[in-house]
């Protein structure tokens, strides 16, 4: 029962996490690195495993709300998998002072993004005109369960991939990242609304942290570490956490204020960055 207070932390943070379309690990690396002192490689491969579960979780609910495109999901799948694991194979082998400067850095860039954030919702005309859209395109359309109808046309899929595998990289090196460039590829140069680049950007990080996840645990048995037992420790609270927290992550999307969360979380993300340099330094 040491890490019992995992449980509700990680509840709020697979909320926040599902209801913004940002990794979960984004969190827990620097929680586990600061917060309990464990080496990076065992912080990352842990957080991955948290962030899976969490993630999985709310691609159900995201599902039931079909507010997924699965088109788009599987372009970015198509990079961001084979990067991850390529990240995470890097990543087990770069000193633990490495890791923690690039993880500090990594968020500090995350969070000065975050907090020049802009509501990218757009009207009608925009979508109807396509506006900042560059030939050919495809265009698609989401109806949800409430009924809400999405329809937009998805451009710049290469300028897409490409950032979905530099996203695959960095989380398979420090766990985080792919989340935040889906967001600005989708929501910021393609115009996708918000609600359905959450959505589908939920599947692409959960599908790809499970890739990294698995590729950090086969390397962590074949060289016998020992921090093996602290990852199932922590998960013992962390995964059921991050289940019951996926659920509450679409309810976030459809009803909070997308500007305000996202400076929110920028802020948090900058004192935590702080914090992590410091460490590392």
């Amino acid at each position: 029962m040491e890490y019992w207070y995992l449980l509700p932390i990680s509840i709020v943070i697979a909320t926040v996490a599902n209801g913004a379309g940002i990794g979960g690990a984004t969190f827990f690396s620097p929680l586990f690195v600061i917060g309990l002192g464990l080496e990076p490689t065992v912080a990352i491969g842990t957080a991955l495993i948290t962030e899976v579960f969490g993630f999985l979780s709310g691609v159900t609910a995201h599902f039931r709300a079909r507010a997924i495109d699965w088109k788009v999901a599987g372009m970015l799948l198509a990079t961001s998998v084979p990067a991850a694991a390529a990240g995470s194979i890097v990543g087990q082998r770069l000193e633990p002072t490495v890791l923690k400067a690039i993880l500090g850095f990594g968020l500090l860039l995350i969070g000065f993004s975050f907090i020049r954030h802009r509501s990218h919702e757009i009207d009608d005309e925009e979508i109807i005109h396509g506006i900042g859209v560059t030939r050919p395109y495809v265009v698609r359309k989401v109806v949800t369960a409430d009924g809400s109808t999405y329809e937009y046309k998805l451009c710049r899929r290469n300028e897409g991939r490409i950032a979905s595998a530099i996203g695959g990289l960095f989380v398979g090196i420090i766990s985080t990242g792919l989340g935040e460039l889906n967001t600005y590829a989708l929501v910021k140069r393609c115009r996708i609304p918000s609600r359905v680049t959450i959505a589908t950007g939920v599947v692409v990080v959960a599908v790809t942290a499970l890739v990294a996840s698995v590729t950090h645990l086969i390397d962590f048995v074949a060289q016998g570490s020992a921090g093996i037992d602290t990852i199932i420790k922590l998960a013992a609270f962390t995964v059921p956490g991050v289940i019951i927290g996926g659920q509450f992550g679409p309810q976030v999307s459809r009803r909070v204020p997308e500007a305000p969360l996202i400076r929110s979380i920028g802020w948090l993300f900058l004192a935590v960055s702080a914090l992590t340099l410091i460490e590392a330094l």
